[in-house]
C-alpha cells in the first residue's frame, strides 16, 4: 500500500482538528479504507499520513473543489501544503 504524508499549516490546530473529522466520506471517495495517522503541534502545523487504495486517483483528488472546500473550511493554509509520496524504504 502506498502512503501519503501531508503537512500543512492551519489557522487553529484545534478547530482543523474538528473540521478534518467529518472528511470521512470524502477520504473514502479517494480510496482511503484504512485509518488515518495524524498529529499536530505548536504553531499550527498538522501532518497526516494516508495509506489510499488508490494512489493515482487519491493524488488526483487532492486538485479538486471538493478537496480544496474542505481544506478551506478546516483553516488549511494552501500556500503550505506539502505533499510526501513514500516511495522509498529502509528496513532496519
Amino acid at each position: 500500500m502506498p502512503k501519503v504524508v501531508i503537512t500543512a499549516q492551519v489557522e487553529d490546530r484545534v478547530q482543523w482538528e474538528k473540521g478534518f473529522r467529518t472528511h470521512g466520506d470524502m477520504f473514502r471517495s479517494q480510496s482511503v479504507t484504512k485509518p488515518i495517522d495524524f498529529g499536530t503541534i505548536e504553531g499550527n502545523h498538522v501532518a497526516v499520513c494516508f495509506e489510499p487504495d488508490n494512489l493515482d486517483a487519491f493524488l488526483k483528488n487532492l486538485d479538486s473543489p471538493a478537496t480544496a472546500e474542505a481544506m478551506a473550511f478546516d483553516g488549511v493554509k494552501r500556500d503550505t501544503v506539502k505533499v510526501f509520496v513514500l516511495d522509498k524504504e529502509f528496513r532496519v
